[in-house]
C-alpha cells in the first residue's frame, strides 16, 4: 500500500515537471518516470539574476538553458554599440546560441536574463548522450530543430513587412512577449524604432477606439 501511494506520488511530481511535459508534448512516444529521472539527471538547475549572463560574445555556449521560471533574450552589439535583438525567451522555452552550442565556435550573441530566472542547463555531450539513448527526448530536439528553422524562416520574410503587419505578426505568434518585454526590447526584435513601434500602437489604440464607437456613431 505504501508503495503504491509512493509511486503514484512520484509519477504526479513527474507530470508535473515542465520539462516532462514539454518532452512529452513534442514526441510521439510518451517518457516514462524513469526515463525521465534519467533525462533530468543530465541537467544542471541554476538561478539568474536579471542582467545575469548565460553567454557573452567571444564565449563558446557550452550549456544549452531550459526556462523553468523568468524571461531571457539574445542579442549582438552593433557597430554603434546599440543592442540588437536577434530572440526573446520565456518559461518553457530554450534558450542559447545553437551554432556555437553544437559546433563549439565562439558566439556572436550575449545571451542574458530580462527577469530573475531559473532554469535547467545542459551540455553538448549530455545533450548527445540523450538523444542516442532516450527516443523520447530526440525526437523532441528534432521537433525543436524544426520550429526553430520555421521560426527563421518566418522572420526573414517579415523583414519585407510593414512595421504594422510585422507587429501584428508578433502578437498574433507571441502574444506572451507583449507584457513581459518593453517597447524597446520589441521594437529591436521586430527590427524597428520605437518611436516607430510608439506610432504603431497609437494608430492601433486609435482603430480599437473607432471599431467600439462604430461607424454609425462617427
Amino acid at each position: 500500500m505504501n508503495n503504491t501511494l509512493s509511486n503514484s506520488k512520484n509519477i504526479v511530481i513527474a507530470n508535473m515537471h515542465p520539462l516532462y511535459n514539454y518532452i512529452n508534448k513534442y514526441s510521439s512516444t510518451l517518457i516514462s518516470k524513469e526515463d525521465f529521472n534519467n533525462v533530468k539527471s543530465h541537467f544542471i538547475y541554476k538561478k539568474l539574476k536579471k542582467k545575469q549572463y548565460l553567454l557573452q560574445e567571444g564565449e563558446v555556449c557550452k550549456y544549452f538553458a531550459f526556462i523553468l521560471k523568468g524571461a531571457m533574450r539574445q542579442y549582438h552589439m552593433d557597430e554603434k554599440g546599440v543592442e540588437r535583438m536577434v530572440n526573446l525567451y520565456v518559461e518553457n522555452w530554450w534558450a542559447g546560441d545553437r551554432e556555437s552550442f553544437i559546433v563549439g565556435t565562439p558566439s556572436i550573441y550575449n545571451v542574458d536574463a530580462w527577469e530573475d530566472c531559473e532554469v535547467l542547463l545542459i551540455t553538448s555531450e549530455a545533450s548527445q548522450r540523450l538523444s542516442r539513448d532516450c527516443q523520447a527526448f530526440n525526437e523532441m530536439l528534432l521537433k525543436l530543430g524544426d520550429r526553430s528553422n520555421i521560426a527563421t524562416q518566418r522572420r526573414i520574410t517579415s523583414i519585407s513587412y510593414s512595421a504594422e503587419k510585422r507587429y501584428k505578426c508578433f502578437v498574433e505568434n507571441y502574444p506572451f512577449f507583449v507584457n513581459r518585454f518593453p517597447q524597446h526590447i520589441i521594437a529591436s526584435y521586430l527590427g524597428i524604432t520605437k518611436d516607430t513601434l510608439s506610432r504603431v500602437l497609437k494608430k492601433a489604440t486609435k482603430k480599437v477606439d473607432i471599431d467600439k464607437v462604430g461607424i454609425k456613431d462617427i
